[in-house]
């Protein structure tokens, strides 16, 4: 340079070098990558294999020891008086309306959060819409098939697994789905399925997948147009259920299967719980459960808009 000085040069930190907050704020990124993998329902493996990440990296970043250049990317949000996910995320700068609304709800205590959103839910779908249809959401093993099929007739209604027709529009299955395309298509198609099964049924049960509560944008669709049933169960059942189903990969292919079925249940249970009604399924029998959710659902679909 002409002064002769050697411009600033940025030194990646090490990670034994980490200051307590940029350690603590490694563990929470670690933290969130490891919660949104476990809603979705997918191994380290899976998520390796979709991101062409090494397993050893990703345990890496799950542990709090991911490469030091987000620390970098951080700075650069921090001098700039900016969060971070604005500097990362994709597409087009969002609109000021957008930043404010944001602004806005993260201010706001989790009860008020709460009762917004269900307000505005309520204003994007027609009441007489959404109170015509009901859908089931939890974990795989919780007696959703069951309980459907029975209330569906009981209501005079369609039954529908949303797994069916996220197949029927791919003309494949799930599996191959997410061996060929992997789960961002599969996401697409499984919002694609709902938008036409409400579009074309009027009158419905829905039995949707565990994971579907991970995808903000179709779960708030769900919400909006349906009167949404959890139903749910301790993690013991959902694993006997399973395995009585005949299917024994859940023990075969982890050791550790209920660890994880413990930590996905965990971190979907605040999704779960934003549904309209409850009903636990353990330790009762069918027709318990049944009586119970037509109640539920018969209250719901009578009260006036």
């Amino acid at each position: 340079m002409a002064d002769g000085k050697s411009p600033t040069r940025t030194v990646m930190p090490k990670a034994q070098a980490l200051d307590p907050a940029a350690a603590s704020y490694l563990r929470e990124l670690g933290e969130r990558v490891r919660g949104h993998r476990a809603r979705r329902g997918m191994t380290r493996r899976l998520l390796a294999q979709s991101s062409d990440i090494s397993e050893r990296y990703l345990a890496q970043l799950e542990h709090g020891a991911g490469n030091m250049s987000i620390l970098l990317l951080r700075q650069v949000a921090q001098a700039l008086g900016v969060p971070l996910s604005e500097l990362a995320r994709e597409g087009s700068e969002q609109s000021v309306e957008l930043a404010l609304l944001v602004e806005f709800f993260e201010r706001l205590p989790a009860e008020k959060r709460r009762m917004l959103l269900r307000s505005v839910m309520e204003q994007a779908g027609t009441p007489e819409r959404r109170e015509r249809r009901v859908a089931l959401i939890g974990l795989r093993g919780a007696g959703k098939t069951t309980l459907g099929e029975r209330l569906a007739r009981r209501l005079d209604a369609p039954f529908i697994r949303l797994v069916g027709e996220i197949e029927r529009l791919a003309g494949m299955t799930v599996n191959e789905i997410y061996s060929l395309s992997g789960q961002p298509a599969y996401r697409r198609l499984e919002q694609r399925a709902l938008s036409e099964t409400i579009e074309a049924n009027p009158r419905a049960v829905i039995e949707t997948g565990g994971s579907l509560v991970a995808e903000p944008a179709t779960f708030g669709l769900l919400l909006a147009s349906c009167f949404t049933v959890w139903v749910r169960t301790s993690p013991e059942e959902h694993m006997a259920r399973v395995i009585a189903q005949g299917d024994h990969r859940p023990m075969a292919e982890q050791a550790d299967a209920m660890d994880d079925l413990r930590r996905i249940l965990a971190e979907r249970e605040p999704f779960y719980r934003r549904a309209d009604a409850v009903i636990d399924t353990s330790g009762r029998s069918v027709d318990e459960c049944v009586e119970e959710l037509a109640a539920l659902c018969c209250q719901a679909l009578t009260e006036p808009a």
